[in-house]
């Protein structure tokens, strides 16, 4: 990953690539990996996202449709 330092920016480059990183799922990969996590729970956890993914995606269609 990469970010362009322009003008001697630091912050604002700084701030550019925690905000990538935030966006590729860096920091809460790493938030995973601190801990050893038992494959059963892993496909718990993974399986609560995917619900909360859809109940969220549903949540979305239903505004879109409500407000046409």
């Amino acid at each position: 990953m990469q970010v362009l330092v322009r003008d001697n920016n630091v912050e604002q480059a700084l701030k550019a690539l925690k905000k990538k990183l935030q966006r590729e799922g860096v920091f809460r990969e790493m938030k995973l990996k601190q801990h050893y996590e038992k494959p059963s729970e892993r496909r718990v956890r993974e399986k609560a996202e995917a619900i909360r993914r859809a109940r969220k995606l549903a949540r979305k269609k239903a505004q879109r449709e409500g407000a046409v």
